[in-house]
């Protein structure tokens, strides 16, 4: 294994100097650090950042733990907290739970599984001397991921922590909710269906006080008929577009993207189409949504603005030496943006 006295012997310099031009100190001539560099590059020397970190207590190590990669919005996310992380010079390392993937939804009531999986991720970040943790969860809801004796600093993103100490930095559902909701009432809609997700779900929640807001700032009256719950999937978007057009609405707002794909194989196989027979807008603002046909319009989430904000949180904790307290406790939001395709129709309304 190469080391810094290898590299300094090789370039007749010391060890003091070839550790100057790792941590980019202008101490040394260009002609010194060019040399010193493309000797590193040869050898393929890797500082032990394990050892660096045990003599100095800081290993500008960040840890991430991820319920399940293969999760839409997780991939944004972490691809944003990595990216401002080698910005500011710190490393990360990602732990991923593999949640769905083990056990699909079933584990979100069993605490048992839950925290099988998680303490020991735990526990491998903290034997390697992360300096922090960022957590990235699945979708949006309260937990207790992270105990308050935890040593390090920790931030949560696109979710709620229980442990006050720690921060969330999450999507403004409710105000996704109530725009999109306006935007449709612009457009002359005041009988507007919903297909969202379970009813215990905080994106479904928030979402759906967005619409009652946007509703009530109208004087027009919430109907409790008119929206349906489901699973986030096209069975849910089929079904609930089947109960919807029998209660003759003008445009359904569909809770996610994948649920306004069933609403479009409804519409295809009744001989519908949007937004002629109906108007149609999703959520998320996943890559099919611009290929449905019509192109859909919906809200796109702020994945890389909150997995951005988690990193520089946790960062400014660290860089500045503060102590996260239970009193300090922080959420931060971020709203979601319109993104206005070809699946709405405006309603004129004649005037008599």
């Amino acid at each position: 294994m190469v080391t810094l006295k290898d590299i300094a012997k090789r370039c007749d310099v010391s060890v003091s100097t070839v550790s100057n031009i790792l941590n980019g100190i202008p101490k040394v001539s260009e002609e010194t650090r060019q040399k010193v560099l493309q000797v590193i590059k040869e050898t393929g020397y890797q500082p032990n950042y394990i050892a660096r970190g045990l003599r100095k207590k800081k290993t500008k190590l960040i840890g991430i733990i991820a319920e399940d990669i293969s999760l839409f919005s997780a991939p944004i996310i972490i691809e944003s907290i990595m990216s401002y992380c080698e910005e500011k010079n710190y490393r990360t390392i990602m732990v991923n739970l593999r949640l769905y993937a083990r056990w699909k939804e079933q584990w979100y009531h069993d605490e048992e599984e839950y925290y099988s999986v998680l303490n020991p991720a735990i526990q491998e970040l903290l034997s390697i001397k992360v300096d922090g943790i960022i957590y990235v969860p699945g979708h949006a809801r309260n937990m207790c991921c992270f105990s308050e004796d935890l040593k390090i600093p920790a931030v949560m993103t696109y979710g709620y922590t229980h442990t006050p100490r720690f921060p969330s930095v999450v999507i403004d559902d409710e105000k996704g909710g109530y725009d999109m909701t306006e935007y449709l009432l612009k457009m002359g809609h005041k009988r507007i269906g919903v297909i969202g997700g379970r009813k215990d779900n905080i994106h479904m929640d928030k979402r759906l006080l967005g619409y009652q807001k946007a509703l009530f700032d109208r004087k027009i009256f919430y109907n409790p008929d008119l929206v349906c719950y489901g699973s986030w999937d096209r069975v849910c978007g089929y079904k609930g577009a089947e109960t919807l057009m029998k209660k003759k609405v003008t445009a359904i707002f569909c809770f996610s993207d994948i649920i306004a794909g069933g609403v479009y194989d409804y519409l295809e196989e009744n001989g519908l189409e949007a937004p002629e027979d109906i108007s149609v807008v999703g959520f998320d603002d996943q890559i099919i949504a611009e290929y449905f046909r019509p192109a859909l319009t919906t809200a796109a989430l702020p994945l890389k603005e909150i997995g951005k904000k988690a990193a520089e949180l946790l960062i400014q904790t660290l860089e500045e030496q503060v102590e996260q307290k239970a009193n300090q406790v922080e959420e931060i939001s971020f709203p979601c943006s319109l993104i206005f395709r070809k699946s709405v129709k405006k309603i004129v309304i004649e005037k008599i």
